[in-house]
């Protein structure tokens, strides 16, 4: 569900001219509600918000319940209190990726080999290999959309452009069940009428920072050179991207494969706790999930992170990279204590007692510098190899959780994910 501006000046007739425009970017059409529409027709203009439960967020909202002023991440409780006789469905994550996997299965592929899959509900694509049989990336746009509109009985807004920056949005100014193509002529004009929130990448906090520089829109962004930006960012990166982005330029090519850059959990606690006690059981708990998963996929990770987040949404983060890849909660979860220890300033084997300064929305843990595990050799220094020489009996508990875990996944396989809990 994209909350990026939309303007109306934007959503016109550009020109006809298609050359060079061969980067297709197609968003799903408030998908999760979408989905539920084509399940449950007698939905069909009502009012519908994907997220239920009085500490959940919204996760998706139809067009009816937008005009309400609902949008994604919002709390469930304020949607309630906005449109108190909308329908309110529990999120089938399930069932939508089901549909999105049939949806890049039959129609999108079917076009073209280059699809680079971007969410569960968003892609871009390359039609330049797919023009002799197809004609003109418009033509391949209207199918795409026709198709999923009969077959799914969901609609996209497809955006054609000569880069992933302009056809991302094209695509969201081209919403609900619309098409927009911008020239490759006339793509700075495009981008130029937007404000700063327009270009996607541009949160609150650098929208803040660019303002404090006296640059109010991307019309102003693009009267500065690199040089200017690079103070007002303090990173060259950001510095190089904006200055490109500010003239309808972008330097990334579509992959059509992009692999997973990380896996995390996340859980909202019932109400804010200032409990380490609950924190810690929750993130223990995560810790399971992200070992279920890592395993499940073949994976290792080398970086572990654990997020807390507040009462009043803000939230901080800590990561640490460690020396030898891991697939397991029983390594994950302990180093998930030294992070929160660390986090808070505590001192080592605090974290099982007392409470914390700000009480606690949301905690989580993610893992990543994922590499495959059959892929990834683990090197010991002389060091550890002597420690592990002295500490045998430990080693051999480690080997004996990570068997222990690797059974708990064939338990969940077959007999559901909540089926069994690891105790740590």
């Amino acid at each position: 569900m994209s909350t990026a501006p939309r303007l109306a000046a934007a959503k016109r007739d550009w020109g006809g001219d298609e050359a060079g425009c061969t980067v297709l970017h197609i968003d799903m059409d408030a998908f999760y509600a979408s989905c539920e529409v084509a399940r449950h027709p007698e939905l069909r203009g009502l009012p519908l918000i994907i997220g239920t439960g009085p500490r959940s967020v919204v996760s998706a909202a139809s067009y009816e319940a937008r005009r309400y002023g609902i949008n994604s991440a919002m709390p469930v409780a304020t949607a309630r209190r906005l449109c108190p006789h909308g329908t309110f469905l529990p999120v089938d994550m399930r069932y939508y990726r089901a549909i999105s996997a049939r949806i890049f299965a039959e129609v999108f592929s079917r076009v073209t080999d280059q699809v680079e899959q971007v969410s569960v509900d968003e892609c871009y694509m390359d039609v330049s290999g797919a023009l002799r049989r197809w004609g003109h990336p418009t033509a391949i746009a209207q199918a795409i959309r026709e198709r999923v509109a009969e077959r799914f009985h969901v609609t996209c807004s497809v955006g054609v452009a000569s880069n992933k920056l302009i056809a991302k949005m094209a695509s969201t100014n081209a919403k609900p069940d619309g098409m927009l193509l911008i020239p490759r002529t006339r793509q700075a004009e495009f981008v130029q009428l937007m404000p700063l929130r327009g270009i996607p990448g541009i949160g609150q906090a650098l929208e803040k920072r660019l303002k404090s520089w006296g640059i109010e829109d991307v019309a102003a962004l693009s009267r500065c050179s690199e040089t200017e930006l690079l103070q007002a960012t303090g990173s060259r990166i950001s510095a190089h991207s904006l200055f490109l982005a500010s003239h309808g330029l972008d330097e990334r090519a579509v992959t059509p494969y992009t692999p997973e850059k990380s896996i995390g959990a996340e859980r909202t606690f019932l109400k804010d706790t200032t409990s380490l006690k609950e924190v810690s059981a929750l993130l223990r708990r995560c810790s399971d999930e992200v070992a279920s998963a890592l395993r499940k996929r073949g994976l290792l990770a080398r970086t572990i992170t654990v997020k807390l987040r507040f009462e009043d949404l803000t939230y901080m983060t800590k990561s640490h990279t460690l020396r030898v890849p891991v697939h397991a909660a029983s390594a994950i979860f302990p180093e998930t204590l030294h992070l929160l220890e660390n986090m808070l300033g505590m001192d080592e084997g605090q974290v099982d007692a007392g409470e914390l300064p700000r009480l606690v929305r949301l905690a989580g843990v993610s893992a990543s510098g994922l590499t495959k595990a059959g892929e990834t050799p683990v090197q010991l220094s002389l060091d550890e190899l002597l420690e592990e020489e002295e500490e045998e009996p430990d080693q051999q508990r480690k080997a004996q959780l990570e068997t222990a875990e690797q059974a708990l996944d064939s338990i969940r396989g077959r007999f559901g994910k909540g089926s069994v809990k690891l105790g740590l």
